[in-house]
């Protein structure tokens, strides 16, 4: 007897991605545009000008009362004891092993309210992780599939956002978030992204998505504002060093070969404390490393090899259009870690030059 195939979520914004000619994929559950015009065209539009992205797939958890603040404490790495209102944080949710649950970013929206944004494929489990650990005097509140997200990232972002809301983003820092109303529609704004260029992210109900989405592509029409899908994204974030979950962190890897060590408040307790501080104290068997790959695009799962001999894995690999050259995320022996190191990557049998590189491999000029 033939299996259903599971049905596929569609955010708010589907139609508006199909009148735009968007090619569309199964992604983490949902139906979700991988590209408008072309991956490496739409990627040049948010170093050079602005790109509108719809992320309406992440998940969102809301954390109220006395104990959220304690209770995010104990469950995410970084340091949210020491979020004021108004601040945002990227950690890890980690598990007893001391193994990546998720890679997260809190946002303390109020005195006693937080929100965490998650990711889509793990909207679940993160879930059941939370419940499991969750703190007195806490109210949970799964807001996932009732919460659109939009960013808008680039250069030119900020004006373009500006003309749209009544908050002063122009004077919020980097990772500060605010509350306010973009296209006359509520919203939560937070200067926060995964492209390596400055931008927002806009958190509004579902019913207010496609408002919010056309007056941004109308306002910046003149700065060339364009629609950008997940391919781009992808190639944005790689070039940036941003962790993917899946390809560069899961449940098998840690926060110290995962090169976040940076995230783990070791002074604090939180879940994986002992087992994180342990593998820092021993140092790692192997780490995650930045390649540069001399004629060939390496990607997830290809091996790395040295002298011949397969010794690790690419985690994530493509063409970055703004450094010009194939890079890659791979984890390789500690001693073979270190920048200058000669290594290869096997691609379709045949055994191509690699360096190992300091990363990012693409930083943003600050103007």
């Amino acid at each position: 007897m033939a299996t259903e195939a599971p049905t596929m979520r569609r955010t708010p914004l589907y139609d508006k991605h199909a009148e735009l000619g968007a090619k569309m994929v199964p992604f983490a559950g949902y139906e979700m545009p991988i590209q408008y015009e072309g991956i490496v065209a739409e990627h040049r539009a948010v170093r050079g000008r602005a790109g509108l992205f719809d992320l309406s797939h992440m998940g969102e958890f809301f954390f109220r009362g006395r104990g959220a603040g304690e209770t995010l404490d104990r469950l995410v790495s970084s340091d949210i004891a020491g979020l004021a209102v108004g601040q945002a944080r990227y950690g890890l949710l980690t598990n007893e092993r001391g193994t990546i649950v998720d890679d997260v970013i809190v946002y303390r929206i109020s005195e006693a309210e937080y929100m965490v944004v998650v990711n889509a494929a793990n909207i679940a489990k993160d879930r059941a992780h939370v419940l499991a650990h969750l703190g007195e005097d806490v109210a949970f509140d799964d807001r996932s599939f009732g919460t659109a997200l939009v960013a808008i990232q680039g250069p030119r972002a900020m004006e373009i956002l500006a003309s749209e809301t009544d908050a002063d983003i122009r004077s919020l820092p980097s990772f500060g978030v605010t509350q306010g109303r973009v296209a006359r529609a509520r919203a939560t704004l937070a200067r926060t992204g995964y492209t390596g260029e400055d931008g927002f992210e806009v958190f509004i109900d579902n019913a207010d998505a496609v408002q919010v989405w056309q007056a941004l592509l109308v306002a910046g029409r003149g700065d060339a504002l364009v629609p950008v899908g997940l391919g781009a994204r992808d190639t944005l974030r790689l070039e940036a060093r941003f962790s993917l979950y899946g390809n560069d962190i899961d449940e098998t890897t840690d926060p110290i070969e995962a090169g976040l060590g940076w995230t783990c408040k070791l002074d604090k307790d939180f879940i994986g404390h002992d087992a994180i501080a342990a593998k820092k104290a021993q140092g790692p068997a192997r780490k995650i490393v930045g390649l540069v790959v001399e004629g060939g695009v390496a990607r997830h799962g290809h091996e790395v090899t040295s002298a011949g001999e397969v010794v690790g894995q690419v985690t994530s690999g493509t063409y970055g259009p703004t450094v010009d050259k194939n890079i890659a995320l791979a984890y390789v022996p500690t001693p073979l870690s270190k920048v200058g190191t000669a290594l290869a990557v096997r691609i379709r049998g045949k055994d191509v030059p690699a360096t190992v590189v300091k990363t990012p491999f693409y930083r943003r000029v600050a103007e």
